[in-house]
């Protein structure tokens, strides 16, 4: 009698614990009963190879409709996964353009050339200070220490005797807080004039004539020239014609 063949392993006498070796006949061949549980077992091993390799080849690499090579794990923009992280309008109704003009977002300032009202102040704020609306802020400029003067004096003459306008001097040393040092701009002055040539000299006499009055007053101009007679042992170092000059 032919047996009736099943997937399973082993027949019922192999599994009582029987030895011999039992043969079926298939198609008038004699064959062992331990081929044909080989190749069922090949076949369902193919067999579930062809499903997995079937079921792995959408996430393999693919190639695109320009040629190129896309991994697996990347999504295609065109996919309805990459539509998520697309902000447009998915009705197809957007123009693509940002909420709101462009002031819907978190940490958004507003649209550009927005102007806001001018905020009023809360009385009942607990931080509110009476004395805050009454305060008057100025714009502290510090004085000029000798350092500072020489380095920022120098270049101021040295242009004014390229240009000769004494008014533009007189602006420029207002906007500077001289403070304690206002004597030192002649005495300055005269010491660049005599490194230079006898025209910058005749330019310095007016300078110091315009800056008297304005910037520096009569006292400062002493003072200033009583320096350079102290310091004319220093000039003549540079200047041997000083004394004279």
């Amino acid at each position: 009698e032919v047996e009736n063949l099943s997937d399973a392993l082993f027949s019922g006498d192999e599994e009582n614990g029987g030895c011999e070796e039992r043969k079926t006949e298939i198609n008038g061949n004699w064959i062992p009963a331990t081929s044909i549980t080989e190749a069922k077992i090949n076949a369902k091993a193919k067999r579930r190879l062809r499903k997995n390799s079937s079921r792995d080849s959408g996430r393999g690499d693919s190639v695109s409709e320009n040629g190129e090579t896309q991994k697996a794990g990347v999504v295609v923009p065109t996919s309805p996964k990459g539509k998520i992280l697309d902000r447009r309008s998915r009705s197809g109704k957007g123009r693509g353009l940002p909420k709101k003009g462009g002031a819907g977002g978190k940490g958004v300032w507003g649209t550009p050339g927005q102007v806001y009202d001018v905020e009023e102040v809360d009385i009942k704020d607990p931080n509110y200070d009476d004395d805050q609306e009454n305060c008057v802020y100025e714009t502290v400029v510090l004085p000029l220490d000798e350092r500072a003067f020489e380095k920022t004096l120098t270049p101021i003459i040295q242009e004014y005797f390229e240009h000769g306008d004494t008014n533009e001097v007189s602006e420029m040393l207002k906007d500077l807080n001289l403070g304690e040092m206002k004597y030192s701009v002649p005495v300055l002055a005269v010491s660049l004039a005599l490194e230079g040539k006898a025209s910058h000299r005749e330019m310095t006499s007016k300078l110091i004539s315009d800056l008297c009055g304005t910037v520096v007053s009569k006292t400062d101009v002493e003072k200033s020239f009583d320096r350079l007679l102290k310091d004319l042992p220093e000039l003549v170092l540079d200047s041997p014609r000083a004394p004279q000059v």
